[in-house]
C-alpha cells in the first residue's frame, strides 16, 4: 500500500516554503582547524570510494555502495528513492524490486509528504523540525528529477548539508549512468504495465528537464505507460537549440514506429548539417518510403537562437507555437506544410518569429486540448495556457508546474484519455539567468555546486 513519510503522516509541523533547508538544531561548534582538514579528508575519500567502486558496479549495488561510504562523514541510513514514471510516488531502489503494477514496499507519496516537497520544490529537508535528525535531499541529474536520498545526519551543520547535497549530487550520475542496462530500474519507476509503443518512445527521447543559463526545457508526456505516436526531442549545437515535437497518425505499435522513424530522420539531417526545410522533405520521404503513405504524422521542426531569440520553425500540419508573454498568450502563424508522409510534394514553408525575454514557447500536441471529458467538453487551449500563467505566479520549478498539469490534465478526464497529450516548454530569459534563478526554476537544491 502506497504511504506517507512519518513526520507528514503523524502530523508533525512541516518546513514553510523557502529556498534554504531548515532545521532547529544547535548551532554546531566551530571545527578546529585539525578537524576540518580530517573531514575534508574523510569526504574525498568517499568520493573517491565510491567512483571507483562504480566503475564495476551494477545499479542494484549502488545501494549499499552509497550507504557504506557515507557513513565516512557521519551520513547514516542512506537510502535512495526513485520517482516512478508519473512523478506520482517515490519508491526505494532494492535489488528486487516489485513487478510492474504492483505496489512498492515502503514506497511514499509525492503529494503530502515532505519527502514529496523536497523533490517538487528541490530543497533539502528535515523530517521534522522540532527533531532534524532525518533528511530529504533531491536526487538531480543536472536538472532532470530522479528521486530524493533519505539521510541520517543528527545535528547537520550548513557543511554536513553541503555534504549531503554533494553526495545526492554523485549518486543521480551513478543512477543515470547504469540504468540504460538495468530492468530492475525499468520495474521499479512503472506502476502498471507498458504497452510496446510506449517502451520504444520512452527510450527513443531525451530527458524531460535541461537547463543551460539561457534557457530552461522541460516535457510532459500521457497517457505514460499506453502513448503510441507523440515524441518530443531537443538538442544543442552551440548557441542553437533544436526542437521538435511529432503525432504520428493512430494509436497502436505502428504509430509507435512511424514517429520513431520520424524522429530518427530529423536527427540523422541535423546530423548530416541540414536545414530545417531538408529535414521536413526527407522525414516526409522516409515515411513514404516505409510505409508508402498509409502512415504520416504531423509535427513542429525549430531551432531557437539562445542568444537572440530568434525563432526558426517549419510547419508539418501541426497546431502551432504557442507563446505565454506575461499574462497573455500568442499563436505564431506559419503557412503550414503536409503532414509528412503524405507525398504530396508541396512546399514547405520556413518562417521566424523573435521571442522576448520572459518568454515560455509551447509545442504541444492535441490531446492536450482537444481531448473531450464524459460531458464532452474540451480541456481547450484557454484552459490549458491559464493554468501555466497561473502556476508561473506560484514560482514553482518549470518541471514541477508541468507535473501538476498533466495531473490537472488527467483529473479532468477521469484519468482516462483517449489521444497522447504531450508538452514542450521552453523559457527563454534573454539575459543569462543567475545561478539563483536557474536553481528555482528547475529545482535543484540552492548552492549545489557546478549547475553553471
Amino acid at each position: 500500500m502506497t504511504g506517507h513519510d512519518g513526520a507528514a503522516a503523524s502530523g508533525s509541523p512541516q518546513p514553510a516554503p523557502g529556498r534554504k533547508a531548515e532545521h532547529a538544531a544547535e548551532p554546531a561548534a566551530e571545527p578546529t582547524p585539525a578537524r576540518g582538514a580530517e573531514h575534508a579528508a574523510a569526504r574525498a575519500a568517499m568520493f573517491g570510494a565510491l567512483i571507483s567502486a562504480s566503475h564495476t558496479s551494477t545499479l542494484e549495488q549502488i545501494p549499499a555502495l552509497v550507504a557504506e561510504q557515507a557513513a565516512r562523514v557521519g551520513l547514516h541510513d542512506v537510502l535512495i528513492y526513485l520517482a516512478d514514471l508519473q512523478q506520482e510516488v517515490l519508491s526505494p531502489l532494492t535489488p528486487r524490486p516489485a513487478p510492474s503494477g504492483a505496489a512498492e514496499r515502503g514506497e511514499i507519496c509525492i503529494e503530502g509528504t515532505v519527502a514529496g516537497r523536497a523533490f517538487q520544490h528541490g530543497r533539502t529537508m528535515p523530517a521534522s523540525v522540532r527533531d532534524p535528525r532525518q533528511w530529504w535531499v533531491p536526487l538531480v541529474d543536472g536538472t532532470d528529477r530522479l528521486g530524493v536520498l533519505r539521510i541520517s545526519a543528527p545535528g547537520a551543520d550548513p557543511a554536513t548539508i553541503q555534504d549531503m547535497e554533494r553526495l545526492a549530487g554523485l549518486v543521480a550520475l551513478l543512477v543515470v549512468s547504469k540504468r540504460p542496462l538495468s530492468d530492475t530500474y525499468a520495474r521499479l519507476v512503472r506502476r502498471r504495465r507498458m504497452s510496446v509503443s510506449a517502451e520504444m518512445e520512452w527510450r527513443l527521447m531525451p530527458q524531460r528537464t535541461f537547463a543551460t543559463d539561457r534557457l530552461v526545457i522541460s516535457a510532459v508526456m500521457e497517457p505514460a505507460y499506453d502513448v503510441s505516436g507523440d515524441v518530443y526531442d531537443y538538442a544543442f549545437e552551440g548557441p542553437t537549440a533544436h526542437l521538435a515535437i511529432f503525432d504520428a497518425m493512430g494509436h497502436d505499435t505502428a504509430a509507435g514506429l512511424t514517429a520513431n522513424l520520424a524522429l530518427t530522420t530529423l536527427r540523422n539531417s541535423r546530423h548530416e548539417g541540414q536545414g530545417l526545410v531538408r529535414a521536413a522533405r526527407r522525414i516526409d520521404q522516409a515515411l513514404m518510403g516505409q510505409f508508402g503513405g498509409e502512415r504520416f504524422a504531423t509535427g513542429v521542426l525549430a531551432t531557437l537562437d539562445i542568444l537572440s531569440g530568434e525563432l526558426t520553425w517549419v510547419n508539418c500540419g501541426h497546431h502551432p507555437p504557442v507563446i505565454v508573454r506575461r499574462r497573455a498568450t500568442i499563436e505564431l502563424a506559419c503557412e503550414p506544410g503536409p503532414p509528412s508522409g503524405t507525398g504530396l510534394g508541396l512546399p514547405v514553408t520556413q518562417c521566424h518569429d523573435q521571442l522576448q525575454p520572459g518568454d515560455r514557447l509551447l509545442l504541444y500536441t492535441d490531446g492536450i486540448t482537444e481531448a473531450r471529458n464524459r460531458q464532452g467538453e474540451e480541456f481547450g487551449m484557454e484552459r490549458f495556457t491559464d493554468f501555466l500563467i497561473r502556476h508561473q505566479a506560484d514560482e514553482l520549478p518549470v518541471p514541477e508546474t508541468l507535473r501538476r498539469l498533466i495531473l490537472h490534465h488527467l483529473d479532468y478526464h477521469e484519468r482516462r484519455l483517449r489521444d497522447d497529450a504531450t508538452v514542450l516548454l521552453v523559457e527563454w530569459p534573454g539575459t543569462p539567468y543567475t545561478r539563483k534563478e536557474a536553481e528555482a526554476l528547475t529545482g535543484v537544491p540552492e548552492g549545489s555546486d557546478g549547475l553553471f
